[in-house]
């Protein structure tokens, strides 16, 4: 019986082998999920219009930081503080509520923020409207949870604005216990075909110039759907725009233990 399941197993062995788990599992969703694409990018499209109409002037900056959130105040408030707290000037910060409604937040000319009509539970969708709303050459991502060093987006921007230099970069990722103890640094150099097989990508240590590729994918992907669609975005972005990796911790994320996250060593 087992020398069947092997023979039988033989082709898909091959076909990750060949593709990468991560591409065939990608598309499977893009097969499976595609109705629940379709529908979102409605929802997505009916928001912007909302928002835009009682907003006709959106935030502009050389860099925007998009946080998406939903029913975590405290963390909200500690993600803000890290943003709004980077060194670098002509900067602004839009919090995108996905309809769970707003704690206060500080008063900051740098700081809007936005409630969706309703929850959708796709973090992709709740992005995609933050960067919809704004104007900027450069857009980062951070997630609710998690926190930037005060020089992270400095960083970031050093490399992209080089002569020559990348149209993203993502930094490492020191990744936090929820006693505040360290995990492990995640720091891996761009690689599409690695990432093919390794779900080293994350968004939260991504900066990129904006452009028509720098969107969200709109499937609904429940906790049990993989890849996530950080790194959807990431790898997309880099198979039309170069991507480069900057060895610099400069995010400090949390890893909670009901939470997806790489699992990586050395």
């Amino acid at each position: 019986m087992r020398r069947i399941l092997r023979i039988l197993r033989g082709p898909w062995e091959l076909l990750k082998r060949i593709f990468g788990w991560l591409v065939l599992y990608e598309a499977r969703n893009k097969v499976l999920l595609a109705p629940t694409a379709l529908r979102l990018r409605r929802v997505e499209d009916a928001e912007v219009t909302r928002l835009a109409a009682v907003w006709p002037d959106p935030p502009a900056a050389r860099v925007v930081t998009v946080i998406a959130t939903h029913r975590r105040p405290e963390e909200l408030l500690r993600a803000v503080g890290s943003a709004l707290g980077q060194t670098v000037e002509d900067h602004v910060v839009i919090v995108v509520d996905d309809g769970a409604g707003l704690p206060e937040l500080p008063s900051d000319p740098r700081l809007f923020a936005v409630s969706l009509s309703r929850n959708t539970g796709v973090a992709g969708i709740v992005r995609n409207v933050g960067i919809r709303l704004t104007r900027s050459r450069y857009v980062a991502f951070l997630d609710d949870d998690n926190r930037w060093e005060p020089d992270h987006l400095r960083r970031a921007l050093e490399v992209l604005d080089a002569p020559g230099g990348p149209d993203g970069v993502y930094t490492a990722l020191r990744r936090v216990l929820p006693d505040g103890t360290d995990m492990d640094i995640l720091s891996v150099p761009f690689d599409r075909r690695r990432a093919a097989h390794e779900s080293f990508l994350d968004t939260n240590a991504f900066v990129a110039r904006r452009n028509r590729a720098l969107h969200f994918s709109r499937l609904r992907r429940r906790p049990e759907v993989l890849p996530r669609e950080d790194w959807e975005l990431v790898r997309r972005y880099g198979r039309t725009h170069r991507v480069e990796h900057l060895p610099e911790p400069t995010v400090r994320y949390l890893v909670n233990p009901g939470s997806f996250y790489t699992s990586w060593r050395d």
